[in-house]
This record gives C-alpha cells, structure tokens and sequence, in this order.
C-alpha cells in the first residue's frame, strides 16, 4: 500500500489540492477533518479556539479501518499526522505566505483570532516541524502554494513525487517577514 499524507496550515490549500490529485493518481482520499467531524470522532467543542478537539484514538483507529485493503491512499488535514510513521511513504506540507494566507482565510470566514493564529502557526513552520518530528525529513516533501492555483498545486506536486523529490526549507516566512521589518504586524497579540 502506497499511503501519501497531505497537511499543512488552514488555508494552505490541502483539500482542493488533495482532492484533484487523488483524481490524478486514482488514489483513494481520506479527508481527516470531514471524517472527524461527519463521525463525531471528536471528544469536545473548545469554545476558545472554535474548533472540535479530536479523539485522537479514535481518528487513528478509523483511519485504520478505512484504508485496510487500499492500494493507494492519500490523506489529507492537519490531523493527517495521526497515521504511523511506518504505514506513510510521503508527507507533503503545503505553505503559503502569511499575507496571502491571511486574505484566504478571511475569504473563507474566519475570526480574526483564528486568522491570527493560524497565520502565526505557517509562520512558525508548526506544521513543517511536526511533520519532520513524526516522519523524518527524508519522507517530507515542502510545497509553497502561494500564488498559484490548486491546479497548478496539484501538477507540481505530481511532477515533484514522480521525481521522488523530498525537500524541506523551501520557505523561510519567519526570515522573510524578520528582513521586512514586519513582524510585529504578526505577532503584536502574543
């Protein structure tokens, strides 16, 4: 079984990319936040960060079931990490720059506090370095999506695993934004 995980901060296009390349490959497509919460595999409602707080034993077992017997599978949310490091091929984390993420997320109706955080966690790199912790650098493909659609997300992405291409480092926001003399556009609330 060929198992591709796709995560990456909200925003950063994980489900639209997923979805049109699981076309592409003909790979079967777990969608983690969809699964979570159309199975009620969550515990609570944390009011505060307004989102469902997973139960993470019951994501992975459901993952588990779902993709018994697939030949070729990719999961995609930023809950995608769930899966054992030993079941995954590749990992991919999508990016995209903070100040587009930011519009993105406005556009798709997020608090202003969820956009913050968010954004400061693409910044950060929280989702590259959980990534690179669970699964080992080498299994880790980094993607910017900034400035592109998620067709061409997708078609760059498909050209890059055809390669066998790993990468990580690809962006360096904090850097970029540190150089520009922004952050404390970004980080005033912290």
């Amino acid at each position: 079984m060929e198992i591709l995980v796709i995560t990456g901060t909200p925003g950063t296009g994980k489900t639209s990319v997923s979805r049109i390349l699981a076309k592409k490959l003909g790979a079967f497509l777990v969608e983690v936040g969809e699964l979570v919460l159309r199975e009620k595999l969550y515990s609570r409602y944390d009011q505060e960060r307004e989102t469902y707080v997973a139960d993470l034993a019951r994501v992975r077992e459901r993952i588990a079931e779902i993709i018994r017997g697939k030949e070729k599978v990719i999961i995609e949310g930023h809950y995608a990490p769930l899966v054992a490091p030993d079941e995954v091929d590749v990992v991919v984390v999508l990016r995209c720059d903070p100040d587009e993420l930011r519009e993105r997320l406005k556009e798709q109706g997020y608090s202003e506090r969820k956009v913050a955080e968010n954004v400061n966690a693409e910044i950060l790199d929280v989702c590259l370095c959980e990534a690179v912790e669970r699964y080992g650098g080498d299994r880790v493909l980094e993607v910017d999506t900034s400035g592109k659609t998620p067709e061409e997300t997708a078609r760059e992405l498909e050209q890059l695993l055809a390669k066998g291409v790993r990468r990580i480092g690809v962006v360096d926001w904090l850097g970029k934004l540190d150089k520009e003399g922004r952050l404390g556009e970004f980080f005033r609330s912290l």
